[in-house]
């Protein structure tokens, strides 16, 4: 089997937050083949985008640190090396997608000018042949080339978040995380800016990791799905394991939450309770208070995650062979 480009081992992430340890990512590990898209899928504070910034080694010192673990990316382990050496690998290798499109750009300079940038600051070229590029990522996105020295503020969201894409692919990156690249946006636009995402990486054989709260976009987009609860992975799989063979509750209760067309029916099944504190989780399973499944062990054990079937990985007592 070929080397897989990034391999995530029992990584441990926590934030300082005055007297108390704020427990963002526990224990997680993961690994993706290159060329594959895998969808990172949870409620709001599961962890997702502190694995994100976990994997480009840009998480705020104080109040975060990486407590534990390793992050294996095309062999070197990120969490060794130097601020120089990972500056020549952000942008040039791992590129990511922010959140928000309204403040990931700078006001002051030029769209064109920012993409530049990025090539400059890895590759000699001459301004001429930069430009020439950044205009041909912006079509690339599709975006007239001529828009080269328009100003943030003259884009509506789409666009901007177009641009932003155009800059994290400007190097042609072995890895790019695109975190809930389309929140902000509306729903006809967020359509858009799926599909060309979807077309790009397909172009450019690009390995994606996707971060959202929409199971729907994980089926059309990603190979592989990974249901974060509490800073954990509880599931892990194809989508043929996660869409059609669901086991863990907190994944059931995410797809019972869903609405159904072809089912007539007057309300929702939502998952009871809220996230546990981050600064105060439970003894045992993460998800124990909510878990229509739980047993007495499950508030006094932490499990393991077990491979229920080759590739398909579930953290739950319901499928230990004690």
């Amino acid at each position: 089997m070929a080397e897989p480009i990034l391999e995530v081992r029992n990584l441990t992430v926590e934030y300082t937050s005055g007297k108390s340890i704020v427990q963002a990512v526990n224990n997680l590990s993961f690994t993706l083949e290159r060329g594959e898209a895998l969808g990172l899928v949870g409620e709001t504070g599961a962890g997702k985008t502190t694995t994100a910034l976990s994997i480009m080694q840009l998480i705020t010192s104080p109040p975060g640190r990486i407590k534990s673990g390793e992050i294996i990316f095309e062999g070197r382990d990120l969490t060794k090396l130097s601020q120089s050496e990972l500056r020549k690998l952000r942008g040039e290798k791992i590129s990511m997608i922010f959140q928000d499109p309204m403040t990931a750009l700078n006001p002051v300079i030029t769209v064109g000018d920012q993409i530049c940038e990025v090539i400059h600051l890895h590759e000699k070229v001459s301004r001429l042949e930069a430009t020439q590029r950044a205009k041909k990522m912006l079509e690339m996105v599709g975006i007239p080339g001529e828009r080269y020295s328009d100003y943030p503020h003259q884009f509506s969201g789409g666009m901007k978040q177009r641009v932003i894409i155009a800059i994290a692919l400007a190097r042609n990156p072995s890895l790019l995380i695109a975190d809930e690249p389309t929140t902000a946006l509306d729903v006809t636009i967020q359509a858009q800016v799926l599909e060309m995402i979807e077309r790009i990486i397909k172009e450019l054989k690009t390995t994606l990791i996707l971060i959202t709260h929409d199971l729907g976009v994980v089926a059309d987009i990603c190979d592989k799905a990974a249901i974060m609860y509490a800073g954990e992975i509880v599931e892990y799989g194809t989508l043929d394991h996660i869409y059609n063979h669901t086991m863990h509750p907190y994944s059931i209760g995410l797809f019972g939450s869903i609405p159904n067309f072809n089912e007539d029916v007057r309300r929702l099944k939502p998952i009871k309770g809220l996230m546990p504190d981050p600064t105060n989780l439970p003894k045992g399973c993460s998800f124990c208070l909510r878990c229509p499944d739980c047993q007495d062990r499950c508030t006094k054990e932490k499990f393991s995650p077990v491979e229920v079937a080759p590739g398909h990985i579930v953290r739950c007592v319901k499928y230990i062979n004690d």
